[in-house]
């Protein structure tokens, strides 16, 4: 098992680490985000127990089967939890994508964008080549971001039948 509070990144502002399972609390109030419902999923994630295996069986065990997932996102000024971001090895898609999800209080200070730049250089050093991200056709935020990190448009699909369609973009990394 890896030891809890293993830095992965730092950025000026941000300390990126794997996630454990006493970050529950976090996810729970996270995963119950009406953006988060509406743009990612409803996780139906009701209790801290729940949010506890959701972390277990998502980035936890993806960090332990891929040597990478999604982090937990905290401000070096205070330690606060503040989002998600990281990679995200997923069974429809061909290519790893760059995931992240953040708290309300935390969105539009530049925060989504700082730890995204810093996973992507992540993704450069562990070799990944092509690089994928997901988006709500609606979510212009998140479409905006994903530009600003070098990804564009490759198409529109659905991922798994009936599930909702989603933009799918894709950045070629230079190694």
């Amino acid at each position: 098992m890896i030891p809890a509070m293993t830095e992965i990144l730092t950025t000026d502002r941000l300390r990126l680490r794997l996630v454990t399972e006493d970050d529950a609390p976090f996810y729970l109030a996270l995963a119950n985000d009406p953006a988060f419902i509406e743009h990612i999923g409803d996780r139906k994630l009701r209790t801290v127990d729940a949010a506890r295996r959701g972390l277990v069986e998502g980035p936890i065990a993806m960090q332990e089967k891929y040597g990478h997932s999604l982090y937990l996102v905290e401000r070096l000024a205070d330690g606060a939890p503040i989002g998600l971001s990281g990679l995200v090895k997923r069974d429809t898609l061909e290519h790893v994508d760059i995931g992240y999800a953040f708290l309300p209080a935390y969105r539009g200070c530049g925060y989504a964008f700082e730890a995204g730049q810093a996973v992507v250089g992540l993704a450069v050093r562990l070799g990944i080549r092509r690089l994928a991200a997901i988006v709500s056709p609606g979510n212009a935020a998140s479409i905006a971001l994903l530009q600003r990190l070098g990804l564009r448009l490759e198409r529109r699909a659905s991922l798994a039948p009936g599930q909702p369609e989603v933009d799918v973009y894709l950045a070629d990394l230079d190694g």
